[in-house]
């Protein structure tokens, strides 16, 4: 049976190749350009920042979009939508850029103000102004998508607006919208004058029933209660959120008043960037068939990272944002025990300044067993990902998580905790059944992780059994392929629901 062609509508605060602070970015250009090829009809909203590069994009004028003026407050706002296609691939996916050079041309960074090091003062201007576009944009197009698929709280007023003040627009009583949680942590939270600016019916002018969350403004709250149906990136983090007060970040009620409406899919990732068989940034790329080239690349991490090499020791990586809730408090808790062990430990990443200065005095008393780079490398996380033997990934919570998918398609076996996105795409090796593709501990505790490394440096040893593993992971699908299915599936589920 032929699927039904959808249009969807994408909105985003950052999509790749134009502008990207996280994972967020690399989704938003992935998903469409697989729900294309899919055969269905994408367009994808987002703002145009300082640091979009008009001329290479090709970013035109369209004439019916030009000069459109909003109320925001007491304050007109004049923007035009602007448009180019997805650079690189065949499918075409239309983008429409916001463009007004007040709010965001005329600034290079996309929350934060690199002077002061806080977010822009006026965030909840600017991104009314996004969620005020897509009732515009549809408007003036004529164009009604099936699907407005939202994400993060940069997003989160666009269902209230389509189910309150534009509800008796003609058409918008068929738009239906899905809103992402790609990250709860971040809410878009505004002092509750901030109201007014919306324009929003007073009703949702209050903590009970409207988009007030303790007293002020959510933008996060807003896309939970008023999307019809919402989803984030993994089945666990999505049980997480709606049962348990840790995870949920104050939002856990919400949430569970719309469990029936709460779904999980695990992001996919972009296989033709990262896939030991054709990864440019490797020295020495390797598959299934020839495993036993991953070694080569260990020589050269080793070499790079200045430890002495030898087979037998096994290489212990991390690849992360240095902050507590990525579980580094466990690993600078576990490092005396860590290098007692017989394994060697390299370390890519940049955050908290107490880790930064605590990694830096280990590499200096441990020269032969520790190394770290502070700071970001795409070329370096590529190369530890071929050239480590296990990667260590202790999240306090994870939404999704990318580099345990990595991690099992070069062959390099991971080392979790079961949370969110870890839980649902590493599975844990049990010695009676041979089973599984990685390492996972369950309580968030130093003692635990150190147990289930030593249980993974004792299978290292016995290299038959290491490569079996090794090997089911890299046999898992994680491309965008099954996860854009799943997307489908559930517009379609949301769709059926009138």
């Amino acid at each position: 049976m032929a699927t039904r062609r959808l249009r969807i509508l994408f909105v985003s605060s950052e999509v790749v190749p134009f502008v990207k602070t996280g994972g967020l970015a690399d989704v938003s250009s992935a998903l469409p350009k697989k729900l294309t090829e899919l055969g269905h009809e994408v367009r994808i909203l987002l703002p145009k920042y300082g640091a979009v590069d008009e001329r290479k994009f090709k970013i035109h004028d369209i004439v019916r979009l030009k000069d459109i003026n909003v109320k925001v407050g007491d304050k007109e706002v004049i923007f035009s939508l602007k448009s180019c296609f997805l650079p690189g691939i065949r499918t075409r996916v239309q983008i429409y850029f916001l463009d007004n050079q007040e709010y965001f041309g005329s600034r290079n960074s996309l929350y934060i103000d690199p002077i002061t090091g806080k977010d822009y003062p006026d965030n909840d201007e600017r991104f009314i102004i996004l969620n005020r576009a897509v009732i515009e944009l549809i408007l003036r197009l004529g164009w009604y998508p099936d699907i407005i698929h939202l994400n993060d709280w940069q997003c989160g007023l666009a269902p209230a607006y389509i189910k309150s003040a534009f509800k008796d627009q003609e058409g918008f009583d068929k738009l239906k919208t899905l809103f992402t949680i790609h990250n709860l942590a971040y809410q878009g939270v505004f002092p509750p004058s901030v109201f007014k600016k919306t324009s929003l019916p007073d009703d949702l002018n209050s903590d009970k029933k409207g988009i007030l969350h303790k007293g002020k403004l959510n933008f996060m709250k807003s896309g939970l209660l008023f999307s019809d149906v919402i989803n984030t990136v993994s089945e666990t983090y999505a049980k997480e959120i709606s049962t348990k007060e840790e995870f949920g970040e104050g939002l856990k009620d919400v949430l569970s008043k719309r469990k029936d409406k709460l779904f999980g899919i695990v992001n996919g990732i972009d296989t033709n960037i990262w896939h030991p068989e054709n990864d440019k940034l490797i020295p020495v790329r390797y598959s299934i068939k020839n495993l036993e080239k991953k070694v080569e690349n260990k020589k050269h991490l080793l070499e790079r990272f200045g430890l002495p090499f030898d087979e037998k020791v096994p290489v212990i990586s991390v690849i992360s944002r240095l902050y507590d809730a990525k579980g580094i408090d466990l690993i600078q808790k576990a490092f005396p025990e860590l290098m007692k062990m017989n394994l060697q430990f390299i370390l890519l990443g940049t955050g908290d300044y107490k880790y930064h200065s605590f990694f830096n005095k280990m590499a200096i008393k441990y020269p032969k067993k520790f190394s770290c780079y502070l700071g970001f490398s795409d070329e370096l996380a590529h190369l530890i990902e071929a050239g480590a033997d296990m990667f260590l990934m202790p999240s306090k919570y994870e939404p999704c998580g990318l580099n345990q998918m990595y991690s099992q398609v070069y062959g390099t076996l991971p080392i979790v905790r079961e949370t969110g996105g870890l839980a649902d795409t590493v599975k844990r090796f049990d010695e009676k059944t041979g089973e599984g593709t990685g390492f996972m501990f369950k309580k968030y505790d130093a003692k635990d992780m150190l147990a289930e490394i030593k249980r993974a440096l004792k299978i290292f040893d016995d290299q038959k059994l290491w490569q079996k593993i090794q090997k089911a992971g890299m046999k898992e699908d994680f491309s965008w392929d099954r996860s854009a299915k799943s997307y489908v599936e559930l517009y379609k589920k949301i769709l059926s629901e009138d």
